[in-house]
C-alpha cells in the first residue's frame, strides 16, 4: 500500500522529531508524513519546516496552542479526510520509542485483509524496553483493566503505534471523540472493534524515549481509568 501518511503529534520534540521523520522515509519511502504540532516553543516546527526544503511528502499542521493528544490526532484524522492521496493512515511517536521498521510489517497485514493493525507490547514476541517494574506495573493493569471492562480481545489497547484504512475514519465521528492521551487511544480501538472491523496486533519492542521528558501525568492516568466505563455504558 503505497498511498501511506504517517501521523507524528509533537510538542518539545525538536530533539527527536529530525530522527523520527529520517527513519520515517528509510523504511516508508513513499509515505506521507503529516506532524501535528501544539505550537511547541522549543522550536520544533522550525526543524519540520526546514526538513521539508528537501522532503516534498512531508506536511506541517501547526495549532495555536496545546490541546492534547487527542484533539491532535482528530485536527491530523481530519487533514487525512480531505486528502484523497491517502488510503492508510499510521499513528506513532516523535520520541523514537516506536520502531518505524516495522511498519512495512504492519502494512503488509492489512494487504492480507485486515482492518487495523496495533504495534502491539503485550502479544508473544511483544515487549517493553528500559522500564523499571512500577511503569510495567501500571501499563500491564490498565490495558488488563481497560480490556475487562469493554470486553474487547485486544492486548494494547493503549498502545500507540498502529495503523488502518481510511474508510474507519468516515464510519465515526471524529469530532465526537472527547477523550485525550491514553483514553484517546482506547475510544479509538473500541469504536474500529464497534464497526467489525478485523484487527490484529503485531508484536514489537517499546523503547524508552531518547529525548525530552515523558508527558504521563495524574490527568492522563485517571483519565484513562474512567473513559473504559464510559464507553462500556454507550456514553460515546
Amino acid at each position: 500500500m503505497r498511498n501511506t501518511c504517517i501521523i507524528i503529534p509533537t510538542y518539545n520534540e525538536r530533539e527527536n522529531i529530525k530522527h523520527a521523520l529520517l527513519a520515517s522515509y528509510e523504511h516508508v519511502p513513499d509515505t506521507h508524513v503529516l506532524v501535528v504540532d501544539d505550537n511547541s516553543p522549543d522550536g520544533t516546527a522550525h526543524v519540520v519546516r526546514t526538513m521539508q526544503k528537501n522532503l516534498p511528502r512531508l506536511s506541517l499542521l501547526l495549532r495555536e496552542q496545546n490541546r492534547g493528544l487527542g484533539r491532535a490526532y482528530c485536527d491530523g484524522f481530519k487533514n487525512v479526510l480531505d486528502n484523497d492521496d491517502v488510503d492508510v493512515v499510521v499513528t506513532m511517536d516523535a520520541d523514537l520509542s516506536h520502531d518505524v521498521a516495522e511498519v512495512p510489517h504492519m502494512l503488509q497485514l492489512l494487504e492480507r485483509g485486515y482492518d487495523v493493525v496495533i504495534g502491539s507490547r503485550y502479544v508473544s514476541g511483544g515487549q517493553t524496553e528500559n522500564w523499571d517494574w512500577r511503569r510495567r506495573l501500571l501499563s500491564r493493569s490498565a490495558n488488563l483493566y481497560a480490556r475487562t471492562i469493554l470486553g474487547i480481545p485486544i492486548h494494547d489497547l493503549t498502545a500507540g503505534f498502529y495503523c488502518f484504512r481510511k474508510e474507519l475514519l468516515r464510519a465515526i465521528d471524529v469530532n465526537s471523540i472527547r477523550s485525550d492521551g491514553y483514553a484517546f487511544q482506547i475510544e479509538l480501538k473500541c469504536r474500529f472493534f464497534e464497526l467489525g472491523a478485523r484487527i490484529a496486533e503485531h508484536p514489537i519492542i517499546f523503547h524508552e524515549r531518547r529525548e525530552g521528558k515523558s508527558k504521563l501525568d495524574q490527568r492522563v492516568v485517571w483519565e484513562a481509568l474512567w473513559t473504559p466505563w464510559r464507553l462500556r455504558f454507550g456514553s460515546l
